[in-house]
């Protein structure tokens, strides 16, 4: 009680002493006076996960593989750390299926190199949606819009990529989100 009748008394004197300033002027003294400011971090252990399951056929590429990133990295969550794993997991299915805007599929190009003189390689787009693991276009292009670093390649492991319709992880009951519904320009009709 002695301390609320003290703690009166100096909101009391405050008023009388900045009166001229206004009561939103006192109350942002009393409040700086009291009120300690920390940002609250959260832990790996308090981080709840879920799982999502996104149906990738006739999705843009790119669009679909910067929101699985942003997924993955937790960035929707409000308790977002940059150096905590608090994403969701993602399953991603019917990746042979996406689309690509313009003339990538002709266009675009990977390089890489063996090592040797004139070792140089390069495939295309086309090629590689074309080939058995082609789920790798979509696993390539979220990894390339994350971080580089021991976390995002941890975070990575939480992306399941499939090319037909079907996954093993029934058991965890997915959620489904419908990317095409949150942006008209999410999907295309088909591949050209």
């Amino acid at each position: 009680m002695i301390k609320m009748d003290l703690r009166k008394k100096i909101l009391v004197a405050l008023l009388q002493r900045y009166q001229a300033y206004g009561s939103i002027f006192v109350f942002l003294l009393w409040n700086r006076a009291r009120v300690r400011m920390c940002t609250s971090f959260v832990k790996d252990s308090e981080v709840s996960r879920k799982w999502i399951v996104i149906d990738a056929e006739g999705l843009v590429l790119g669009r679909v593989a910067s929101l699985i990133a942003n997924i993955l990295r937790g960035k929707g969550k409000p308790y977002f750390s940059p150096h905590v794993d608090c994403g969701d997991r993602v399953i991603v299915v019917n990746a042979d299926k996406v689309a690509l805007t313009g003339r990538k599929l002709a266009d675009k190009k990977f390089y890489w190199h063996s090592g040797y003189p004139g070792g140089i390689k390069e495939r295309s787009m086309r090629q590689l949606l074309d080939e058995p693991r082609s789920d790798r276009a979509v696993t390539n292009a979220v990894r390339r819009m994350m971080s580089k670093g021991p976390l995002s390649r941890k975070i990575m492991l939480k992306l399941k990529v499939y090319k037909g319709d079907k996954h093993p992880h029934m058991a965890q009951n997915p959620e489904p989100l419908d990317i095409a519904r949150l942006n008209s320009k999410n999907s295309r009709r088909g591949r050209l």
